[in-house]
């Protein structure tokens, strides 16, 4: 199953706009939306007296009940149950897809490929570090900037060495604490697409302090456009004691130019490694947001220097385009954010 959170309508800093859940049917891209609180007012004698979730955290919350809903709305739709006239069916081409997730519980990253990993660090003059190899290591990041497809405002000084990262990422559905690794893969909701912006001039001068990424990373995270549950990408299942790997195509365009290709299955931390560590000695809750790390030729900063890019960074104008097979793809257009005073005088 396919989840979105969208708005109808264009998005606007002065009027306000409806958040609302839907399920996306049809092709990647394309398709129609049905949304759940008008499927599920049509359908209400049928669904056993089942609340409509307010947001995505809580479908995924109360996932037990809500499946189950959810594919009855599905039937319903495929049966012919919503006419033109009822509103539960909307052209996704009419709707402003959000972040499908809007405001996770949190937001962890990890670092879970080698290639980008090793590539980087040679970038940088450094060596490959050997703890690498001994746990797999994430940063908590910025949950309350999160966006979704569509136009990303950045500020001037973000906008110095501006980069994009190519990841996947999972929505924790079910919370637990010290979760081994053989059981995390039952706790993963479902996957999506992560861009974790960088500004990389800002990230490798802050560094300097051994503390962060902060304000190199903190401005913008972007996830969608869809929310696929778990069950959906069975086909594509890599089963291990260690966790499932996802043998999914990655890509990432620029302007339509391809410049980033990978495969999610080459992470060699899998997320059930990422979940075990991260729930070691803490509590995991529904809706918590846990990225890959970028996969290999996955960012700029990987990329400049070879063959296929020479200190190149995103400007004002360009697309961005993330795919990764099944998950559909993740189109962003860079847009300089309105000046501020801070532009000039913010230490850096």
């Amino acid at each position: 199953m396919r989840l979105v959170t969208f708005a109808t309508g264009p998005l606007s800093n002065s009027v306000p706009y409806l958040e609302k859940l839907g399920i996306h049917t049809g092709p990647l891209g394309t398709g129609k939306i049905l949304d759940i609180e008008v499927a599920a007012g049509i359908l209400a004698g049928d669904l056993s007296g089942w609340k409509c979730p307010v947001d995505m955290i809580d479908l995924i919350r109360n996932e037990s009940t809500s499946l189950p809903a959810l594919k009855k709305i599905e039937a319903a739709f495929a049966g012919g149950k919503f006419t033109p006239a009822s509103g539960a069916v909307i052209e996704e081409k009419e709707t402003c897809l959000l972040s499908p997730i809007p405001r996770p519980t949190s937001m962890r990253d990890g670092y879970a490929f080698r290639q980008h990993v090793e590539t980087a660090r040679r970038n940088r003059n450094v060596p490959m570090i050997p703890e690498f190899d001994q746990f797999p290591i994430f940063y908590f990041t910025n949950h309350l900037a999160v966006t979704g497809p569509g136009p990303l405002a950045v500020q001037k000084l973000t906008l110095e060495k501006l980069d994009f990262e190519l990841e996947g990422a999972i929505v924790i559905g079910k919370g637990g604490k010290n979760i081994p690794s053989s059981k995390a893969d039952e706790h993963i909701f479902g996957y999506l697409i992560m861009n974790d912006w960088s500004a990389r001039h800002l990230q490798m001068e802050e560094m300097k302090l051994n503390l962060g990424p902060a304000k190199g990373k903190d401005f913008a995270t972007s996830l969608g456009p869809y929310l696929v549950t778990r069950d959906e990408l069975t086909s594509a299942a890599m089963p291990s004691p260690k966790g499932e790997r996802h043998d999914l195509k990655m890509t990432c365009t620029v302007n339509g130019k391809l410049l980033s290709s990978g495969n999610l299955k080459d992470m060699t931390w899998t997320f059930a490694q990422i979940v075990e560590r991260a729930s070691y000695g803490a509590q995991i809750y529904p809706g918590e947001v846990i990225g890959s790390g970028t996969v290999g030729t996955g960012c700029l900063l990987e990329l400049n220097g070879s063959k296929i890019t020479d200190n190149q960074w995103l400007r004002v104008g360009d697309e961005v385009v993330l795919e990764i097979e099944k998950l559909g793809k993740l189109t962003n257009t860079i847009r300089a954010a309105e000046p501020t005073s801070l532009d000039e005088t913010l230490p850096r």
